[in-house]
């Protein structure tokens, strides 16, 4: 092995620690408690070390948000797999969607609701992001009925988000989220 690739390794590994400690950081404390200060002593690198590999949190927030994209497009892709029907597919993949965000809530706030540079439907919109969105994309496609497959998937993708962030912050009965995706899926069918 050369020392360039020895190095690259090495670079690579660290960039990978700083994502994984910020993410378990977020996922037991929540983002707020994700700083370069606490991150540096927690990985035992110094903030040096952390600019050398993200600029800003925001670039660190973005890198863990674009992992959850492709964490997400897998399970998406996988419940999609499972189903035998197309609307077997729809619902599948909707309850994928609401469990991904609720088993993942920081990584969720990363990918959706914290600030970032990422953006979807445009000319530099990341691979991992249309990925996910590409899962949901051709579930829809094979519904009947549906002349503009992208509109729908943009209207599936806003409810299930809608549905998560509400209820995420108690502004929905917990005792109804399965209802509540069987009942949007019935309307979307």
């Amino acid at each position: 092995m050369t020392i360039e690739d020895r190095r690259l390794r090495e670079r690579t590994a660290r960039r990978r620690l700083i994502m994984t400690t910020a993410r378990t950081l977020a996922e037991h404390e929540g983002w707020d408690a994700v700083t370069t200060r606490r991150l540096s002593t927690e990985i035992e690198y110094s903030q040096p070390v952390l600019y050398k590999h993200f600029a800003s949190m925001e670039e660190i927030v973005e890198a863990v948000a674009l992992e959850g994209f492709s964490e997400l497009a897998e399970t998406l892709g996988a419940a999609r797999r499972s189903a035998g029907a197309v609307g077997d597919a729809l619902t599948l993949t909707a309850r994928a969607f609401s469990k991904f965000a609720s088993d993942n809530p920081a990584l969720y706030d990363a990918m959706f609701t914290r600030p970032t540079a990422l953006h979807f439907a445009a000319e530099d919109t990341p691979l991992e992001l249309k990925a996910a969105f590409n899962e949901l994309r051709d579930v829809v496609a094979d519904l009947d009925e549906v002349h503009d497959a992208d509109t729908f998937t943009e209207v599936l993708w806003s409810a299930l988000h809608g549905l998560v962030s509400l209820s995420r912050n108690g502004r929905l009965r917990p005792s109804h989220a399965a209802e509540r995706v069987e009942l949007l899926i019935a309307a979307l069918s």
